[in-house]
This record gives structure tokens, C-alpha cells and sequence, in this order.
């Protein structure tokens, strides 16, 4: 008896480590799988998305106000700007009909206007109006602003946009002829993009004083992963129309946007480039 349980605890012993063994082995195969590789970074179309006949922006109204700021020993001027939109044929809040199938990042307030002051990322207007606090000087000042539907994707008719060239030195506003040189304000990519989000990434931007086409102004996109340096792509768009972003990965991206001509020069005067950063992540 004392022999036949010395020879089971051994064979115990071997299927015990056998197992351990066999488990160690699958372990070691996993670590080894590679992640796929993306593939390249591409343009894609996007699906023809809804028209809005006779949709129009303008601007009802701008006041200022010139404010004082005061600190320890000092005080520091400023003037509020405050905007006043009429939006005619077209219903901010609400959801674009196609929303649900556009595979894109998508507001859940809803159609809303792109207010773009000085070149810079724009601001999501839910409601007509805006204020802004600004440095009190000279400075001239252009706002560009078009409506835009709930994916982000502006609407490109002659109506659904507005360029205002400005400046409000002590608090009095003064309106200058805005520029009538070829123009482009970026729009999208901006912000942060999660998980499904990242597959389609909306490349949009709005065309002012020209037209794009194979002979004639066109725009070069430079999109590019910053943490990911084999995933770039540098495009020339030759139609005003958006386009989706995609294999670009996760990480922190650009897109630089630059207005060219026939010739492929670079485009001089206001609003003709423009960068941003964005942020892609898995969750």
C-alpha cells in the first residue's frame, strides 16, 4: 500500500507539472503575437449628406463694452464683443436626420454654428450668439462663422456663412470691408476623438472668394500621428468637399491645412493656413 501511494503522488506530480508547463508554453506564444500594423492613412468620401435649400446665417447685431480689469496696482482694459445671429431655414439643437449611419463623431446637442474668430479652433454656437472679451486696441479683428450640422460637417451654400472684419478700441466697434482674396477657415479635425470615433475622422473646412478645382486653387492637407511617425498622408483636395480621415491609429495627430494656387504655390493674405492638434485614444 505504502509503494502504490508513493507511485501516485508521483504521477501526480507529473501531471501537475505538465500542466504548468503546457500553460507556460501558451503564455509565451501570446507574448510573442505582434500587433497588427495600421495601414496607410487614406481620404475617404463621405456620403452625400442633406441639403438645406434657402438655409442662411447673418449677423443680427455686434455691441461692446469696455471693461476694466483691476489687480494689486495696476488695471488692464478690455472690451466684450457680443454677437447676435439670425439663422433663417435651418434649426440649431436638432439632430441631422442621417446622423445614425454617417460613422462619424457626432454632437448630441445638435446642429449648431462654427463661430471662428482670428483664425483659431471655433467655437460650437448652440444658441445665435456669442461674447468674447478682447484686448483693448486697434487691432483688426476677422470672424468667420457658417452653420453646420450636428456630425460637424458645414453646410456649403452661399448664405450659410459669414466673414465680419472688425476692431473695437475702447469699447467702440468699427467694421472694415472684409477681405476679397481667395480664403479657406478650417474647420474639423478638433478635439478629442474615443474609441469608435477614431475610425472616421471628418477633414472639413470652408472655401471663401475662390473655387477649388484640378485646374485652378486647390488644398494641401498634411495629416500626420505624432506618436505614431509612419502614419502620414499629405493630400492635394481639388473639390470642396469633405472627406474622412482614416488609419491614422491612436496618439496625438495634425492636420495643417494650406490654401495653393494652379501653380502650387502657396496662397498669400488672411486665412489662407492654418494648424491643430487633436487627440485620438482607444478609450
Amino acid at each position: 500500500m505504502k509503494s502504490l501511494s508513493l507511485i501516485g503522488f508521483a504521477a501526480l506530480l507529473i501531471i501537475f507539472s505538465s500542466c504548468g508547463n503546457s500553460g507556460n508554453g501558451q503564455k509565451n506564444a501570446a507574448d510573442s503575437v505582434k500587433a497588427v500594423p495600421l495601414g496607410p492613412v487614406t481620404l475617404a468620401s463621405v456620403s452625400p449628406s442633406p441639403d438645406f435649400p434657402g438655409a442662411s446665417l447673418s449677423l443680427k447685431s455686434c455691441t461692446t463694452t469696455k471693461t476694466e480689469t483691476k489687480g494689486d496696482k495696476t488695471s488692464t482694459d478690455s472690451v466684450k464683443v457680443a454677437f447676435e445671429f439670425e439663422v433663417k431655414n435651418y434649426e440649431l439643437k436638432l439632430q441631422t436626420s442621417d446622423n445614425g449611419t454617417k460613422m462619424c463623431n457626432n454632437s448630441d446637442k445638435g446642429q449648431h454654428i462654427h463661430f471662428i474668430l482670428d483664425n483659431g479652433p471655433y467655437k460650437a454656437l448652440y444658441e445665435p450668439k456669442n461674447e468674447v472679451t478682447l484686448p483693448n486696441d486697434s487691432k483688426e479683428h476677422i470672424l468667420v462663422a457658417f452653420l453646420s450640422r450636428s456630425y460637424h460637417e458645414s453646410i456649403k451654400s452661399k448664405d450659410a456663412a459669414i466673414v465680419t472684419v472688425f476692431s473695437a478700441k475702447n469699447g467702440k466697434l468699427v467694421k472694415k470691408p472684409a477681405p476679397t482674396t481667395p480664403m479657406i477657415a478650417y474647420s474639423r479635425p478638433k478635439g478629442d476623438y474615443t474609441g469608435k470615433d477614431t475610425a472616421n475622422i471628418l477633414l472639413d473646412f470652408y472655401v471663401m472668394n475662390c473655387s477649388l478645382a484640378p485646374d485652378g486653387y486647390k488644398v494641401v492637407a498634411e495629416i500626420s500621428n505624432l506618436d505614431r511617425p509612419a502614419q502620414h498622408l499629405t493630400a492635394t483636395i481639388d473639390q470642396w468637399a469633405p472627406h474622412f480621415i482614416q488609419n491614422l491609429g491612436t496618439g496625438k495627430c495634425k492636420v495643417t491645412l494650406s490654401l495653393v494656387d494652379k501653380d502650387g504655390k502657396k496662397v498669400e493674405g488672411p486665412l489662407t493656413s492654418a494648424s491643430r492638434e487633436f487627440n485620438l485614444k482607444e478609450k
